[in-house]
């Protein structure tokens, strides 16, 4: 089966989504907060229904808003509406939205070990690291 591949340019931000069978990778570059949260909720949701397993790339975003937690929430519901599994690879700024906005780690966090096979790790930091 062919690699399937979707883009969407919006304000400060870029999207992309490569799947094939029944896995894929969208992968967010910019900013993403009040000006385009919706719509790349509405992205990921979209390429979510065509697969199984989907990583959603945030290495590439600069800047996120508190409206990307609600995005990133409605996409964990999504996915689980659909019985998608899901991780996502933070950024700097995506980690830190997410010691603020779920401490607990309920959204799935990965760390790339491979091009396709990424491994889940948890986010709770115990004890600050030194800088």
């Amino acid at each position: 089966m062919p690699v399937t591949q979707m883009w969407l340019k919006c304000p400060n931000a870029e999207f992309t989504a490569k799947w094939e069978l029944s896995s894929g990778v969208v992968t967010a570059r910019g900013e993403l907060d009040a000006a385009n949260a919706d719509q790349f909720a509405q992205y990921v949701a979209r390429c979510a229904r065509h697969c199984r397993w989907l990583v959603v790339d945030l290495a590439g975003l600069d800047f996120v808003g508190t409206a990307a937690f609600s995005a990133l929430h409605r996409i964990n519901v999504e996915c689980s509406a659909n019985g998608t599994t899901w991780v996502m690879t933070p950024s700097r700024a995506v980690a830190r939205l997410l010691r603020i906005c779920d401490p607990d780690g309920t959204l799935p966090i990965t760390a790339w070990t491979g091009p396709t096979r990424p491994e889940q790790v948890r986010l709770l930091q115990l004890v600050p690291q030194p800088r």
